[in-house]
């Protein structure tokens, strides 16, 4: 009983990581509801005043430095090892490589592309509003700075707000937005949560971020995460209009207007929903060899037996099998031989040729039957 629950549960993993046949149905989009709104709408309140204390040199300003001169990596350095790992969790690279990997299995397991492009445009609202506010304010990180007590503001840095943290909200929140389940959902929202909270306390640890970076880090990133609903239109648009353009190249390789090695290339791609193969090329009756050589031994017992069918008022016996194998032989195709050249005989084979002679030719000899020329004498 226990060997059977155990396979059955196996046959359930891998049923769930089998290829739908087509694209499911109650699959869900997140609508933009009356709580994301109110969320949304603290988060930024929540970002806004972060932004004017650090701009006004407010008491966070001074939590900064008291952080930093408290040097966390020296009080705890026995977790410095470990942490210089754990932060990798919030670079941009690692993190979406690895969200992508799984996001690529949902999309063909689906017969969707709406979790790739979910996950394309958020990264891409990631870079722009964050990668703006951190070139426009030029804030210095705790390693760089210069004077106590100061924002460090408009210095040509790039730390405020924190990217690794911001980054660790998004990609690792797109699993829980893109959760086909309520408790999935909840389940991946507590990780990615857990995982964005240890990736900026991180920061702060290893001293590369001051405080207010890493919770200006946190709103950004949540900001965007509230904010995709409103961009589903768009995520639903640009699917719609891959898809469009590759039936239209399926037709275009149906129609035989792509050039063959195009085409052959584009195969793979043009064939991933599972439900289109590409033309063959027709096949021309007689012209395989295959079919000729087994056609060959037909021919051969039709003639034969032509050949060796007994003619009323004749009689039949050992001349007329012969007669019949003669005609079978006569009938399968010999191989074409190409007329070789005329054969010479030995008088008139030059020296040089393989049946001659082998010894090269003189100019001076004299042919058979002549006296040789007396050679004029040299050197006196």
């Amino acid at each position: 009983m226990r060997t059977d629950q155990i396979l059955s549960r196996l046959e359930r993993v891998f049923a769930r990581l089998d290829r739908e046949p087509e694209r499911p149905a109650h699959l869900q989009t997140p609508q933009m509801s009356r709580h994301r709104v109110v969320l949304f709408g603290a988060t930024l309140a929540f970002y806004l005043a972060i932004v004017v204390a650090v701009l006004t040199t407010s008491w966070l300003v001074r939590l900064d430095w008291q952080v930093m001169f408290f040097r966390p990596y020296d009080q705890w350095p026995q977790l410095h090892a470990f942490l210089d790992y754990l932060v990798v969790l919030g670079q941009r690279g690692p993190t979406a490589v690895m969200v992508a990997a799984w996001l690529g299995w949902r999309s063909w397991r689906q017969h969707t592309l709406r979790p790739l492009i979910t996950l394309g445009v958020a990264l891409l609202l990631l870079n722009i509003t964050v990668g703006a506010v951190k070139l426009g304010l030029g804030r210095l990180g705790p390693h760089y700075a210069t004077t106590i007590g100061s924002a460090e503001l408009f210095a040509g840095g790039d730390i405020f707000p924190s990217g690794h943290t911001a980054n660790a909200v998004v990609t690792w929140g797109i699993l829980a937005y893109l959760a086909s389940t309520t408790v999935t959902r909840r389940v991946l929202s507590v990780v990615s949560a857990v995982v964005s909270l240890s990736v900026g306390a991180t920061t702060v640890y290893l001293g590369t971020h001051w405080v207010s970076d890493v919770l200006l880090g946190w709103s950004a990133g949540l900001l965007i995460m509230l904010a995709l609903p409103w961009f589903e239109p768009l995520i639903s648009g640009v699917e719609a209009w891959v898809f469009e353009r590759r039936e239209g190249m399926r037709r275009r390789v149906e129609a035989g207007t792509v050039p063959a090695p195009v085409a052959g290339a584009l195969v793979p791609l043009l064939s991933a929903g599972g439900k289109w193969q590409p033309p063959q090329p027709p096949r021309i009756a007689g012209t395989g060899g295959s079919g000729a050589a087994a056609g060959a031994p037909a021919a051969a017992r039709a003639a034969g037996a032509a050949a060796g069918a007994a003619v009323p008022g004749q009689a039949t016996g050992p001349a007329s099998a012969q007669a019949g194998a003669a005609a079978a032989h006569a009938a399968v195709p010999r191989p074409a031989h190409h007329a070789g050249r005329a054969h010479l005989v030995r008088s008139e084979r030059v020296p040089g040729t393989p049946g001659g002679v082998r010894r090269p030719g003189h100019a001076e000899r004299a042919p058979a039957g002549r006296a040789a020329a007396a050679r004029p004498a040299t050197n006196g």
